[in-house]
């Protein structure tokens, strides 16, 4: 298949295990090594051939929207969420008449990483199979992540399936922020604010849904001491 070239950006989030950082701006203008993360993602996705990116917006909304103005190298379209926050599967949601019907990449602003042999996003665009799955999400193993601190998520068969570690004390595999699907699939879903997980649960019961395994480290800037070990990391990898 082409390689997508929408993308949906969730920097709605109010950020508010990264505070003090986020006193004063959303959490998607929060810099690590000087670039802002809702700049790292956007130029990932770039790089990898999306030329449009649907962005929510919620807390510091007009600042944010001046930053994304700037840009020149995608089109921005925004899905404001100023009046509630909707959460994953609301947001989407909300957006869904922006995503037109291809599939599509969803991203959060506060994965960052370095890439491997493959380019993590070539391997998620390449693995995407319609006919086996409705749901891909891109992993990274416990060993090779950065300022995550949970105990794994997912479980990973041979043929690509995923299941959620469930009542395991730990998995090997770490959803790290971003992941693929068709569009018609958010057709099904309500309006209002909730997650996007208990989707996963469904997809995962009915055998369709799928992971990929990057082959970098994927750091997550969740509170201030991440972004300072994610600054270290990107700093010794230049």
């Amino acid at each position: 298949m082409n390689p997508p070239t929408t993308a949906m950006v969730l920097a709605a989030g109010l950020g508010t295990r990264l505070r003090p950082l986020t006193d004063d701006r959303p959490k998607a203008l929060v810099e690590v090594a000087g670039k802002a993360l809702i700049d790292h993602m956007l130029d990932r996705l770039v790089e990898a051939g999306v030329q449009k990116a649907v962005v929510n917006v919620h807390a510091f909304a007009e600042r944010l929207e001046s930053h994304l103005r700037r840009r020149a190298d995608l089109e921005i379209i925004i899905s404001d969420e100023r009046d509630r926050l909707l959460e994953t599967g609301g947001a989407l949601k909300k957006a869904r008449t922006l995503l037109g019907e291809e599939p599509i990449v969803v991203a959060n602003i506060d994965s960052i990483w370095t890439e491997g042999a493959t380019p993590a996003l070539r391997a998620l665009f390449e693995a995407w199979d319609p006919g086996r799955m409705d749901d891909l999400l891109l992993l990274a193993p416990l060993e090779n992540t950065l300022g995550f601190d949970g105990a794994g998520d997912f479980v990973r068969h041979a043929d690509g399936r995923i299941e959620h570690r469930g009542e395991a004390a730990t998995a090997p595999f770490a959803f790290m922020g971003v992941h693929m699907l068709s569009p018609t699939l958010i057709d099904r879903w309500p309006g209002g604010a909730y997650g996007v997980f208990p989707r996963w649960m469904d997809l995962a019961a009915a055998g369709r849904l799928s992971g990929v395994v990057m082959d970098g480290v994927w750091m997550h800037v969740g509170d201030p001491a991440a972004r300072g070990a994610a600054e270290a990391r990107l700093a010794a990898a230049r």
